[in-house]
């Protein structure tokens, strides 16, 4: 699937509608190439007077139209991908799907099929999300486009502008045209300033107070309409090109600005993608800094996947020397929050709050056997008389926790004289020895602090 997809075409109403839908590019290309006789032949050929200045004004205006007109063609032709087949539901499972009785039903089916996929982002109900369209289920930050008529990767929005939606592998040369065409706005709006305010300045005839041919009747209307439809442009595009520069630094798009992702540990979050401002510029526009202002495709990733910032916080606190060092704010963690489902045949996460600040040594006590204490080494002025009433332990009989030894040892008398059991956790695990005597060491969270 992809812009490849031409069922649509195939009819006489959609090709109408293909050809329809390249009137915008048409319009920005019509513009640009009028914007090109404009400003080469009535401003700079014709009205200019001095050879040097008129030679590097052409200069720059050819440098920025390059890399405008570069930037826009890669983002018009740049194809939206196709979803791998791995991602796709066999039709014996969709159909399956279909006939399912409850939503419950269709959420295990998706779950159970996604269970190999590297998916975070849930539905509103905690299930894997699926394409009915396409049917597949979607990658992360990956929707359907109704004009494209496929799913997009990282899709940030469908511009009629460009005939083409702006997704993974075209986010960089859509920001790069967005720039460069507000540099090419300003340059030939900056340049173009000195004639249009010298417009006023003749009559009709195009004759200077002074008598002198400035331009041709039409010329100067050329320039004067250049003026104007630059600085519209450039006040246009400053407001789109700024907006997504922010999003380029806090790692979100169109679509998650409005609707926040859903991940399957920790809910919405429209944070969930945000790195550091550093770390997000380069998921876009590359680690080699030679290729960020240049049309050619360096952005991280393959589009299917994309780090988190919990997943970067976790790397952080595990190995400092492979952190960002502009990662920003990242302490909020979804990993401490509930999961809003469970994969099919996965163990259930443990969402016990497992604060750092905990203390190495936590005791945990249960009443239990006698035949399940652990053996403590106690004072030696007691040693003799506790050997003692451990015999009395394995005989059956009570124990006297009033004595001294019993009450120096709080291993084996607790409340009331019950007997308890004491887990040490952290640099004192049981020995083998210990364990070889029939009371194994129980798991985390079996047992109340």
């Amino acid at each position: 699937m992809g812009n490849e997809d031409h069922r649509r075409r195939k009819t006489p109403c959609g090709f109408c509608m293909a050809v329809f839908k390249w009137i915008p590019v048409l319009f920005i290309t019509a513009v640009i190439a009028w914007s090109y006789y404009a400003y080469v032949v009535e401003l700079c050929i014709r009205n200019s007077q001095n050879r040097i200045g008129m030679i590097f004004m052409l200069l720059f205006y050819h440098l920025f139209l390059t890399l405008f007109m570069w930037s826009y063609w890669r983002t018009i032709m740049t194809s939206v991908g196709r979803i791998p087949d791995q991602w796709r539901i066999p039709d014996e499972e969709v159909s399956r799907l279909f006939r399912a009785d409850s939503p419950d039903t269709q959420k295990r089916i998706l779950n159970n099929f996604a269970r190999d996929l590297p998916v975070t982002n849930r539905t509103m109900n905690g299930s894997v999300r699926f394409c009915e369209k396409c049917k597949i289920i979607k990658p992360d930050r990956a929707h359907h486009c109704s004009v494209c008529s496929c799913c997009v990767l990282k899709m940030d929005h469908h511009c009629p502008w460009v005939n083409n939606c702006v997704n993974f592998y075209n986010y960089k040369y859509f920001v790069l045209f967005l720039g460069y065409a507000l540099v090419y706005c300003l340059y030939v709006a900056f340049t173009s300033l000195h004639d249009f305010v010298e417009f006023w300045k003749y009559d009709n005839n195009g004759y200077s107070a002074q008598g002198q041919l400035n331009a041709s009747g039409m010329g100067r209307f050329h320039i004067l309409f250049l003026f104007f439809i630059a600085i519209m442009f450039a006040i246009s595009l400053v407001s789109l090109f700024g907006y997504h520069i922010y999003l380029v630094l806090v790692n979100r798009t169109t679509l998650e600005s409005f609707r926040a992702p859903i991940f399957r540990v920790g809910g919405p979050d429209k944070n969930g993608y945000n790195l550091g401002r550093y770390a997000n510029f380069c998921e876009v526009f590359g680690d080699d800094w030679q290729y960020w202002f240049l049309p050619v495709f360096s952005s991280r990733g393959d589009g299917y996947s994309y780090p988190t910032s919990s997943d970067q916080s976790r790397v952080s606190t595990s190995s400092p020397t492979q952190r960002y060092d502009a990662m920003g704010d990242t302490t909020t963690s979804r990993l401490d929050g509930n999961p809003t489902d469970k994969l099919i045949g996965a163990s259930p996460l443990d969402t016990t709050n497992h604060h750092h600040n905990q203390s190495p040594h936590q005791v945990r006590t249960t009443s239990v056997l006698p035949t399940q204490l652990l053996q403590i080494q106690p004072p030696s002025p007691f040693r003799d008389e506790l050997n003692e009433q451990q015999q009395k332990l394995a005989n059956g009989q009570s124990l006297d926790c009033s004595t001294p030894a019993a009450m120096s040892s709080p291993a084996e008398c607790g409340v009331n004289g019950a007997a308890v059991y004491i887990e040490m956790i952290g640099d004192h695990p049981l020995t083998s020895a210990d364990s070889a005597k029939g009371f194994p060491r129980p798991p985390n969270g079996d047992l109340p602090v």
